[in-house]
């Protein structure tokens, strides 16, 4: 039986419990569906607030796809403490390799983002994940994630 968390319960609060950052390097608001060891749905959205936007571009802000890949790793993070959740407060979960990166569409100020990871493979304190990033159900950006406990 597979365990569906209460999602309604995993707001920014509950994301700054389980991810060391925090403001301006936060990319999650949001955890809107997960399902230990198998999948995870979140949101960011994107305002003209952002401090990238400030050189990224002055005259036609378009968010830094290095940060896309960084909030999807975020929303990839909280599913892996759901599915280890002996390794919240003990362990941090650190980024170990991208591939297959794709942007396909700039994101921009009033954008939101939707992010959806599926697990593909877990082996001891290493997670391999799909990553893909939406804008009102258009793909963004993908990639294949990999985190590890350390």
């Amino acid at each position: 039986m597979v365990d569906i968390v209460e999602t309604e319960k995993i707001d920014v609060i509950e994301i700054m419990k389980l991810l060391p950052h925090r403001y301006p390097f936060l990319l999650v608001d949001r955890i809107t569906s997960l399902i230990p060891n198998e999948s995870v749905t979140g949101l960011k959205n994107v305002t003209v607030n952002e401090q990238f936007f400030q050189g990224h571009f002055p005259t036609q802000p378009v968010m830094p796809g290095v940060l896309i890949l960084e909030g999807l790793a975020q929303a990839g993070g909280c599913m892996a403490y759901y599915s280890l959740p002996d390794m919240i407060g003990e362990k941090l979960i650190y980024f170990a390799r991208i591939d297959k990166a794709r942007f396909r569409k700039p994101v921009v100020p009033g954008d939101q983002l939707v992010y959806q990871l599926e697990l593909i493979k877990h082996k001891r304190s290493v997670m391999v994940m799909n990553a893909q990033a939406f804008v009102d159900d258009v793909l963004v950006t993908e990639a294949e994630l990999m985190a590890s406990f350390g």
